[in-house]
C-alpha cells in the first residue's frame, strides 16, 4: 500500500475515551470481572496464567488458563502491528469480526469457536480455547494429515456462503445484513491493495526472495495481461455482493486437529464474490504443495504427502460444490430463483441447468482468485510460513518460482482451467518439472 492523501494509514490512531491495549499484567483484572469468563476460568486473577501469542499481522492474541478452564482473547490495535503505528488502522473491525463469528456459528457451529464476551469499548471478545488445535500453515509444513479438514472446510464455506447469499435469503433481510458490513472498508482496502494492486507495481511494502526473484518480480510489473485479468476479479471483489464471506480464509485463519476444524479471525467480512473464500483455501494448499520441496529430507520425501494435499485441493471443491448444491436444492428460500417459476418438471430442468452454469462461474472465479492470493503472498507485504520457513533462499525461491508460474497462467488462462483435475493436475505436472 501506498502513501497517498486518500488512504488510512495518513490519518492519527483511533483512540476513543475507554479504549486501552491490554497486556500480560492488567489483563486478568479485566477478565475478573467478566462473570461468564471468570467462571470458565475458576479460581481469581492471581491463579491464571496469561499468555500473548499473537503472531499475525493485525492484533493482539492472549491465550489465559486457569484451574477449570481457558479462553482466548482478542483485541484489536489502533494500527497495523505488522508495521507498526504509521499504518493505522479502526478499531471497528473488532465489531465487524464479532458480527461475523456470530453469523458463521449460527450457519456452521462445529466450525466455528464459541463467543464468551465481547466488548465494543475495548475491540476486544473472548472466545473458546482452542486446543490441542494448531494453525493449519505450521502442520502443513511438517507434513501432518488432518482427515477431516476437507469435509470440514467445504461444509463451513457452503453453508455460511449459501445461507448468506440471495438463494436463501429475501432481499430485504440481504440487504439488512449487507448494511451492517458496508462500514469495514478499511479492511477491504487492504484486499484491494495488497492482493490485487501491489504486486503488479512498485509498492514500498512488497517483499520477495532477493535477489533470486527480482527477474519474476519485474516480470509481473509490465505483464499487462496479469494486471487486465487481477483488475478483473478487483472488479469483481468491489462489486459482488453475493454472500458474507470471511475475506481471509487462508491456512493461518484454520486451526486442525486431526478430527477437528475452526475457522477463526474473519475481521476482513463483508458482502462479496463467494469465490474469494473457495480461491483462497485452495491457493494456500497449492501454495503448501509447492512448498513441501523445502522441508523434505533424505528420509521423509514428502512425495506422498503432495499427492495428499492435492487430494484435499480436490476434495474442498468437489464436497463444497456437492453441499451448496444440495443446499440450493433443499432450501430455495431466496428471492433469486424463486421456487415458485420453476415448480413443474420443465422447470426444475431448466433450473438444474441454471445451477450447473452458476457452479461453473464460481468454479472460474475461485480458480482466478486463488491465483491472486498465490501471487501476493510470494510478491506481496504477508507472506506464508510453510515457504518462509524454508532456510536455503535458492530453494525457497525455486519452490515459489513454480508456484507463480501456475498462479499467473491460472490468473490469465482461467477458461483452461474449467474442472478443479485440470488445476491439480497443472501443480502436479510443474513440480515434476523442477
Amino acid at each position: 500500500m501506498t502513501l497517498d492523501p486518500d488512504t488510512s494509514r495518513n490519518r492519527p490512531l483511533e483512540t476513543p475515551p475507554g479504549y486501552r491495549a491490554l497486556d500480560d499484567s492488567s489483563l486478568p483484572g479485566y477478565l475478573a470481572r467478566i462473570d461468564a469468563v471468570a467462571a470458565r476460568l475458576g479460581g481469581g486473577p492471581a491463579d491464571w496464567q496469561v499468555r500473548e501469542v499473537g503472531d499475525g499481522n493485525l492484533n493482539l492474541v492472549f491465550i489465559v488458563t486457569g484451574p477449570a478452564g481457558g479462553v482466548a482473547v482478542k483485541q484489536a490495535l489502533p494500527y497495523v502491528r505488522l508495521v507498526g503505528e504509521s499504518w493505522p488502522l479502526p478499531l471497528s473491525r473488532a465489531f465487524f469480526e464479532h458480527e461475523a463469528l456470530t453469523a458463521q456459528r449460527a450457519a456452521a457451529p462445529a466450525q466455528t469457536p464459541g463467543l464468551f464476551h465481547y466488548d465494543h469499548e475495548m475491540a476486544l471478545t473472548a472466545m473458546e480455547l482452542l486446543r490441542p488445535h494448531v494453525i493449519m500453515r505450521k502442520g502443513l509444513a511438517a507434513g501432518i494429515r488432518y482427515p477431516r479438514f476437507a469435509g470440514d472446510i467445504a461444509y463451513f464455506m457452503a453453508h455460511t456462503l449459501f445461507g448468506t447469499s440471495d438463494l436463501a435469503l429475501p432481499a430485504a433481510e440481504k440487504k439488512r445484513r449487507m448494511a451492517v458490513f458496508c462500514g469495514n472498508t478499511a479492511l477491504c482496502r487492504i484486499t484491494e491493495d495488497l492482493i490485487f494492486t501491489d504486486p503488479y507495481r512498485v509498492a514500498e511494502l512488497n517483499r520477495w526472495t532477493s535477489p533470486q526473484l527480482d527477474g519474476i518480480a519485474a516480470e509481473f510489473r509490465t505483464d499487462t495481461a496479469a494486471k487486465a485479468a487481477v483488475s478483473e476479479l478487483k472488479g469483481k471483489f468491489l462489486t459482488s455482493a453475493e454472500a458474507m464471506i470471511h475475506g481471509d480464509l487462508h491456512t493461518g485463519s484454520i486451526m486442525v486437529t486431526e478430527s477437528d476444524t475452526r475457522v477463526i479471525d474473519p475481521e476482513f467480512a463483508f458482502y462479496g464474490p463467494m469465490g474469494f473464500d473457495v480461491g483462497a483455501v485452495i491457493g494456500n494448499l497449492l501454495l503448501a504443495f509447492f512448498a513441501q520441496a523445502g522441508h523434505e529430507t533424505e528420509s521423509d520425501r514428502r512425495d506422498g504427502y503432495r499427492a495428499w494435499i492435492l487430494d484435499q485441493v480436490r476434495e474442498v471443491w468437489i464436497r463444497f460444490e456437492a453441499t451448496f448444491l444440495e443446499l440450493w436444492r433443499e432450501h430455495p428460500t431466496g428471492d433469486l430463483y424463486p421456487a415458485g417459476l420453476f415448480a413443474d418438471a420443465a422447470g426444475q430442468a431448466e433450473l438444474e441447468r441454471v445451477r450447473t452454469a452458476y457452479m461453473a462461474r464460481l468454479f472460474s472465479d475461485s480458480v482466478g482468485f486463488a491465483a491472486a492470493k498465490m501471487i501476493r503472498r510470494i510478491l506481496g507485504l504477508a507472506h506464508v510460513e510453510e515457504l518462509e520457513t524454508i532456510a536455503d533462499p535458492d530453494l525457497r525461491a525455486a519452490c515459489e518460482t513454480r508456484a507463480l508460474r501456475l498462479a499467473r497462467d491460472m490468473l490469465v488462462n482461467r477458461s483452461s482451467y474449467p474442472a478443479i483435475g485440470d488445476v491439480t493436475a497443472a501443480a502436479s505436472s510443474l513440480e515434476k518439472q523442477g
